[in-house]
Order: C-alpha cells, then sequence, then structure tokens
C-alpha cells in the first residue's frame, strides 16, 4: 500500500481490556495528514492504551490500528515515518542526553550527524554531555523529544509533551508542532493542557470511560461552548460537576 494515499492514523473499532475490565472500547477516528489532533479525556479514559495500541506495543482485542496503511510492525523504517514519546523517564541514568540519542540514532539507521541536529533543535547542546540522572523532568522531556525526531517523521505521536517543561518550553514546543504540522506533517497530542490544545489543534478527538465521545473540528467544539474548549470538554465528558 502506498502510504502517501493512507491517512497517518486510522483507528477502526478498537477494543483492549485488561484482567476482564474493558479500558478501550470500540475507539474508532482518523487523523489526516497536516493535521494537529489533540486526543482529550480524563485519566484512566483510555487515552494512552488507545495510543499504545496504535504504536503496535500491545495487541488489541478486535479492531484494527494502522499508521499510513498498515500494522506499526510492518513499517518498514518506521522511525522514518512515526516519532513518539511515551516516558520522559525512561532514559537510563548513566548515559548522557548525547549519548542516548547516539545509540537510538544506531539502533535505526540514522546518521549520527542527526544527533547534533535535533539536540540544537531542542535546546539541550550545552547539557547533552551531563548524565541523565541529574536531568530535569523538563530537560528529559527535551531529550525524548528529540529522540522522536532524530528520523525526521512524518508523524508525530506524544503523549502528555509538556509535562515538566518551563513556559518558554511549552511555547517552543507549541511552535515547533504548529510549524510540522504546516509544512505537511501530522500530530496526535495527549495532553491535559487544555490550553496549549486550543492554541494548536486542528481537530479533537474526547475518549471517556474507553469511548470516543466526540470527534470535531476545534472550531466546532468551541464554537458549541462559546468559544472555550474546557467548557466543551467537561460537557462531553460529564465531568463539569467534578472537583
Amino acid at each position: 500500500m502506498n502510504i502517501s494515499t493512507s491517512p497517518p492514523l486510522r483507528a477502526r473499532g478498537l477494543h483492549k481490556s485488561f484482567h476482564d475490565h474493558p479500558r478501550v472500547d470500540g475507539v474508532g477516528f482518523t487523523v489526516g495528514s497536516g493535521r494537529v489532533v489533540g486526543l482529550l479525556g480524563p485519566n484512566g479514559a483510555g487515552k494512552t492504551t488507545t495510543i499504545r495500541l496504535l504504536l503496535g506495543l500491545v495487541a488489541a482485542d478486535r479492531g484494527e490500528a494502522l499508521v499510513f496503511g498498515r500494522a506499526y510492525r510492518d513499517l518498514e523504517r518506521p522511525a522514518t515515518l512515526v516519532g513518539a514519546v511515551l516516558d520522559a523517564g525512561g532514559l537510563h541514568p548513566a548515559r548522557t542526553g548525547r549519548q542516548h540519542l547516539r545509540i537510538a540514532a544506531g539502533r535505526a539507521g540514522i546518521p549520527p550527524e542527526r544527533v547534533e541536529i535535533v539536540l540544537a533543535e531542542v535546546g539541550m547542546t550545552a547539557a547533552a554531555d551531563r548524565r541523565s540522572g541529574g536531568y530535569s523532568l523538563g530537560m528529559k522531556q527535551r531529550i525524548a523529544i528529540a529522540a522522536a525526531l532524530l528520523g525526521e517523521p512524518k508523524l508525530l505521536v506524544l503523549d502528555e509533551p509538556s509535562n515538566g517543561l518551563d513556559p518558554a518550553g511549552m511555547r517552543w514546543l507549541r511552535d515547533r508542532l504548529r510549524a510540522f504540522a504546516d509544512a505537511g506533517g501530522t500530530v496526535l497530542l495527549s495532553s491535559h493542557q487544555l490550553s496549549d490544545v486550543q492554541d494548536i489543534a486542528d481537530d479533537i478527538v474526547v475518549i471517556a470511560e474507553g469511548r470516543v465521545v466526540a470527534d470535531i473540528t476545534l472550531a466546532e467544539a468551541v464554537a458549541a461552548a462559546s468559544g472555550d474548549l474546557e467548557g466543551y470538554y467537561l460537557q462531553v465528558t460529564g465531568t463539569a460537576g467534578v472537583r
């Protein structure tokens, strides 16, 4: 299948249970090229499980998860198509940021010159030779984002990428993701920072209790709640009265 004619991401009727408890229950949505899509939902709604299903990290009980028209495991050189940030805490504490990126590049067959490029892009060149055990959460997050960018992917899948970032870092991330999509890339962004999503997203998918409760454009969502994404989110998730 030609990836250029297939949507970057498509979920069809995804189901996944753990210990007989449904975590994802019939999730389906499509992410188009050149779009930033906010994946929203309360804690435990099934967002991270959905992302892990899309990336082939867990197997679905039923349904289909496609990346550029194929199961992730069937992609050739996936790092050149997909960059993912799932856990900024996955760095080996005894390795430096530069070492981590060099290892990741080597495993993916990516030229080592890309390491210095992405270090500069995420603002970590000066700290690249420090052991990651001494990094702040925000610094670890920047290295994780750098790793996702190594292969110059066409799709970014990011689970809470702004965790630990200071205001300048959050502004940089918003600008970088918007520019990435405007240049033809695609972003699936899971975040609890609704203001950040409202600043950059084109579309939103909202999951509650393992099911998609909204799949619309951002403009439609804010129009339905007088310009307030948070109000719309609270309405469709049924959490408006939760404290």
